[in-house]
């Protein structure tokens, strides 16, 4: 695959023989190849690069010593994180300077199937935005799951072959990669010329070889310095994750300082509408890694030249001639915060604003709403798991700032210990299952917390107190919840004290950013109130149904050790 020719009108501008359609002046243009800021003008015509230098124009912009970078490119994420439908997150995002995408909708698939995947294509066909699609893999993402579709090869072919999709999406099942599973292999396969996408937390040595060998190409679930340098060593694209929990990007960047941006990108993954609103986006990316050490030149070709290289976009990712006319304008190189973006030749944001009207409204079709099917709202009985005698149980530990779990073996009558009761319910098929363990470091002292969003399986994930009232505060959370079709609600004494409802498959609100952010910053100082100590309460509890990323998880089919990759029992 190539980067198409440019129009025969954007030649002729090129050739200074027909104006270009805008000309920005007297700034300096970032060069990837060369690693330098060049001054010179910029010609755009038909949306594209035309030509460097003087040229007669139809509206000529100054941006006297300003500088000119690429389009920024998110290297991996799933929109549905955002919690906002996608001409409100390209709303949200266009301001910081990025104007394209890999999205993996594996979220919405693992409830809506191809149909969600489908509406989010659709809705995104005419933005101004490069919304790439990648085929999710690993739906659901393990046999451990209960989703509420299964993707087998001809979803995956489907998705390449009729809705170009830009490459296989993120494999998480890495024990079946590994083991040479056929359909796995079927589905690497599909993706021809097309990047595979991995998932493989703390895979080392001759197993990560044998991921490598079977296809995966690229990584953003690393625990370690030593494990990302040694995944590219080995020639594995290792992309720099900062979203709402796992925030890796300052600790893995010493591996970019000392060996180079070479197969490195940023990706948000799961990003929340409150980050997004106070941090910004791939900017904020930019931001910190040049705060620990990065060249600008370096960091802004890692946010936009080596992922629009990795997922094949070479019409992205450069400035030069030919190249779509994505542009972000910083006055100075401090803060990086954009003055004005440009995509595909157009003024789409300036000062941290979107151009009214630049972005058309789109809506979720109701098709997609009312996707929460129980088979009954669970009694707190059903909720309630008794200790054994001795009182040792299998716990989840967790803490800020990683998805990563700990097995930890605890005596949960022990009040002196911080225990928690959490259960998993199954909200697609109506089989009534529910899954009751127990979490450690989570800090809560009272009341209840439920979600539908619950990577990747999205199952009602509720986390209740461990004393005699917890099981009925969770019994209230569960009921609210399916009765706003989805979202995140606080509990204390039986009242909801705090709720965001995301009616879009349980995981998308109709609304904008501001309002979207204004709600979580409700319900997670509400969740903060009942003495929940992690930063990002409902983020944290919805990786813990994940089954693919150690060491111990809980789905509506019980505890799952992830190390051993089988189910274990609660009680020792």
């Amino acid at each position: 695959m190539s980067r198409p020719p440019a129009s025969l009108r954007a030649l002729a501008v090129a050739r200074g023989d027909e104006p270009a359609d805008i000309l920005l002046t007297g700034g300096f243009v970032l060069s990837p190849a060369t690693r330098e800021w060049v001054k010179t003008d910029l010609a755009i015509a038909d949306g594209v690069v035309a030509g460097w230098g003087h040229r007669e124009a139809k509206e000529v912009i100054d941006v006297s010593g300003a500088y000119l970078a690429p389009g920024f490119v998110d290297a991996h994420m799933h929109l549905e994180s955002s919690k906002m439908w996608v001409s409100e997150y390209v709303k949200a995002v266009l301001p910081y300077g990025t104007t394209a995408v890999a999205a993996d909708p594996h979220e919405i698939a693992n409830v809506a199937g191809m149909d969600g995947i489908r509406a989010l294509i659709d809705a995104a066909e005419h933005l101004p935005f490069t919304f790439g699609v990648a085929a999710s893999s690993c739906v659901p993402e393990s046999p451990f799951a209960s989703a509420g579709a299964a993707f087998t090869v001809k979803e995956v072919r489907a998705l390449i072959e009729e809705h170009g999709a830009i490459g296989v999406a993120e494999v998480m099942n890495y024990p079946a990669v590994i083991n040479g599973d056929p359909m796995f292999r079927d589905i690497i396969a599909t993706a021809g010329w097309r990047r595979v996408d991995g998932h493989a937390p703390g895979l080392r040595g001759p197993q990560l070889d044998a991921y490598l060998a079977a296809g995966v190409e690229s990584d953003h679930e690393v625990f370690e310095l030593d494990e990302a340098h040694e995944k590219r060593q080995k020639g594995m694209w290792v992309f720099l994750r900062q979203g709402s929990v796992s925030q890796d990007l300052v600790r893995l960047l010493p591996t970019v300082v000392s060996h180079g941006t070479t197969a490195t990108s940023f990706c948000t993954d799961d990003r929340e509408p409150d980050l997004l609103r106070d941090e910004g986006h791939l900017n904020h990316c930019i931001r910190l890694a040049v705060e620990s050490g990065l060249s600008v030149i370096d960091a802004l070709c890692v946010a936009s030249y080596y992922p629009a290289q990795y997922h094949n976009f070479f019409h992205l990712g450069s400035l030069g001639p030919g190249y779509q006319a994505d542009v972000v304008v910083f006055d100075k190189l401090e803060g990086f915060v954009p003055s004005m973006v440009l995509q595909k030749g157009r003024v789409v944001a300036r000062n941290g604003e979107i151009v009214e009207g630049i972005v058309p409204p789109t809506s979720p079709p109701a098709s997609l709403y009312n996707r929460i099917n129980l088979h009954h709202l669970p009694t707190p009985a059903e909720l309630t798991i008794e200790p054994p005698a001795s009182g040792m149980a299998n716990v989840i530990g967790v803490w800020s700032g990683t998805v990563r779990t700990k097995a930890l073996q605890l005596n949960v009558t022990d009040p002196s210990i911080d225990i928690a009761r959490i259960a998993v319910v199954e909200r697609h098929k109506a089989t009534g299952r529910i899954g009751l363990g127990y979490l450690s470091g989570y800090g809560m002292t009272r009341g209840a917390i439920a979600s539908t969003v619950a990577h990747d399986a999205h199952n009602i994930m509720v986390v209740g107190a461990r004393d005699e009232t917890g099981p009925a505060d969770m019994a209230v959370a569960i009921a609210r919840v399916a009765e706003l079709g989805g979202g995140q609600v606080v509990v204390v004494d039986g009242k909801v004290i705090a709720e965001i409802a995301l009616p879009v498959c349980g995981l998308i609100s109709d609304q904008p950013l501001e309002v979207v952010a204004a709600q979580v910053d409700a319900v997670v100082e509400a969740a903060h109130g009942i003495g929940i100590t992690l930063d990002a309460p409902f983020m944290t509890l919805s990786f813990l149904g994940l089954s693919v990323i150690p060491d111990l998880r809980i789905t509506d089919l019980g505890l799952i050790d992830v190390n051993l990759f089988e189910q274990i029992p609660v009680n020792i």
